[in-house]
């Protein structure tokens, strides 16, 4: 099998793309009267591929890496992108957010939704969101909380808890956009964002959190593309060979289980078809699932662009009419 075989509609030229991605970036920042470029790098395969076009538009002095940990997540993803940043050779700087995050009362405000559905929840307990399997009918959520002793329990979510929960742990990524726009205004640079193109088309951002940014070098490209692009840029193996995670909840949780319900590869095929009108039963072959199955997340699509539509809007300006004397 061809590379163009095994990427489909994905196929790109790793080296092209990247030339024109930094070149693109470099103008862009230069635009905007700044003097290089900040990043928040998680361990995760997009700020990595982010981290790295800035790198190569703008050359080592000029990118600040952060490295943001927080008390749910640990050091793990710190670690990792600690390694990038040396990789890179970047400058890389760790500022745990876990106290601006406590003083806020994100925790409090976790440990408190949480007992809406675990009365007895201790903050020592693991725990995660995860959706239904898709269906074509309301997505529900359910909470998973994991005990010291190991034993796993899971129950439905209701509104409330939903979002009271998903309130306070939004609260993480708009605390590390606040440091990213801190260290931007100190440095004369501009924020780098993070999104790929599956993520901002479906709306798997916070607003005001991973969602803002000056310059999105990587929003134009579905998740596949990007980890071509990753190899293309040495970012290490341990994360390009590492699963896509949430970096939000305590255990440990795919995208797929928490949001888009497929797995990122099939995901990506899924939207590519739908966004350019590829019938349900021509795109079920090569996505693996029934047609029926196609249609689910077909729908899931439209439904989440709806329902994250908000996340996209611009602020609204009100005008008001000359009022006549």
């Amino acid at each position: 099998m061809t590379e163009e075989d095994a990427n489909g509609p994905f196929t790109l030229d790793a080296a092209t793309t990247s030339e024109l991605l930094a070149n693109s970036l470099r103008d862009a920042v230069r635009d905007l009267g700044r003097r290089g470029a900040v990043v928040a790098i998680s361990g995760g395969i997009d700020s990595s591929v982010a981290a790295a076009l800035a790198v190569k538009a703008l050359g080592t002095r000029h990118v600040q890496c952060l490295r943001l940990p927080e008390r749910d997540i640990g050091q793990g993803a710190s670690d990792l992108g600690l390694e990038l940043a040396e990789a890179l050779g970047a400058r890389s700087i760790e500022e745990s957010i876990t106290g601006a995050l406590d003083g806020l009362g994100c925790y409090r405000r976790r440990d408190e939704a949480i007992r809406l559905v675990f009365p007895d929840y201790q903050p020592d307990w693991k725990h995660k969101v995860v959706r239904s399997p898709p269906s074509g009918a309301i997505i529900t959520f359910s909470l998973v909380v994991e005990r010291p002793d190991g034993e796993t329990l899971r129950a439905p979510m209701g509104a409330e808890a939903y979002r009271g929960l998903i309130a306070a742990t939004n609260m993480k990524q708009r605390v590390r956009k606040l440091l990213e726009y801190t260290w931007a205004d100190q440095l004369g640079y501009a924020v780098i964002g993070t999104p790929n193109l599956l993520e901002y088309d479906q709306g798997f951002f916070v607003k005001g959190g991973d969602g803002l940014a000056d310059v999105k070098p990587i929003a134009g490209l579905y998740k596949t593309q990007v980890y071509a692009l990753a190899r293309a840029l040495g970012v290490p193996a341990s994360i390009t060979d590492r699963t896509p995670t949430t970096e939000t909840f305590s255990l440990a949780q795919t995208q797929e289980e928490f949001y888009f319900g497929h797995p990122y590869e099939r995901m990506d095929l899924l939207l590519w078809n739908h966004t350019n009108g590829v019938p349900a039963a021509e795109a079920a072959p090569a996505a693996g699932i029934p047609v029926e199955a196609v249609e689910a997340a077909y729908w899931e699509i439209e439904r989440r662009r709806e329902a994250t539509r908000y996340l996209h809007a611009e602020p609204v300006l009100l005008e008001v009419a000359a009022q006549k004397h």
